[in-house]
């Protein structure tokens, strides 16, 4: 999935949709990997979308000329038992084991998601530093999903904070931060749960449908458990592919 940045450049939600279209067969295992594709992509788009800018007013192309378009990316590649994944940006790529209650990610702590995310341009040079890549070990109870960075960071918090013993360095360096995602903390601190299955099979039984998805997401805006903002999600279990922007 790619979420597409509203922040900077035009037409960010023509260039996510783009470069997920656009995910190679085989996997981006390094950063040379990932600006080798984006080296063999971007121009059709590029001239796609001058064109475009050239049929409305002058501001848009000339900030399209200036900036461009820009985009985060989260991809994994399944190969019988185990994935690739790669990111580039805050969105992030998981791995729920959930007969064990394990839950894997690909990047990013809780006190990232304050930092302003490295960007996908349609024509701008990659940086390394916002690349990661690695493999998840498959199980058989498998989830494969991957988020935009809000809703990452709810799943994110809340797993670490029904695992506090395991992230309790981490939860109080985020809390201690007085950061826009403190507030998130603090608020879920007072959730009553037990366990963190509950809370993603809630984001998996609601992303079936658009509606739902986003009724379910406002309940948790309105709770103070997350950012207003777009939200993607997309899940594969087994080889059953979901997926909702």
């Amino acid at each position: 999935m790619s979420d597409g940045s509203g922040g900077g450049g035009v037409y960010a939600e023509k260039w996510s949709k783009y470069l997920v279209e656009s995910i190679p067969s085989d996997p981006i295992k390094t950063f040379e990997d990932l600006d080798r594709w984006v080296a063999g992509i971007w121009e059709p788009y590029y001239l796609s979308c001058e064109n475009l800018a050239k049929q409305t007013d002058g501001m848009t192309l000339r900030k399209f000329y200036e900036e461009g378009s820009f985009a985060t990316l989260a991809a994994a590649w399944i190969e019988v038992d185990h994935a690739y994944w790669a990111s580039y940006g805050d969105s992030v790529v998981f791995h729920y084991i959930k007969d064990q209650g394990i839950l894997e990610w690909s990047t990013m702590r809780l006190t990232d998601f304050k930092e302003p995310p490295y960007l996908i341009g349609c024509s701008t040079p990659l940086n390394m530093k916002g690349f990661h890549s690695g493999q998840f070990n498959l199980a058989p109870s498998s989830i494969l999903f991957a988020a935009s960075d809000a809703l990452a960071h709810y799943i994110i918090m809340m797993f670490e904070l029904l695992n506090r013993s395991l992230f309790e360095s981490e939860i109080t360096q985020a809390l201690n931060a007085h950061t826009r995602e403190s507030s998130y903390i603090k608020a879920a601190q007072s959730e009553k749960r037990r366990s963190f299955e509950p809370v993603l099979a809630k984001i998996v039984r609601s992303s079936k449908n658009r509606a739902n998805f986003y009724r379910h997401l406002d309940a948790l805006y309105r709770r103070g458990l997350i950012a207003n903002d777009d939200y993607s999600f997309a899940y594969c279990i087994v080889n059953n592919i979901k997926s909702i922007h």
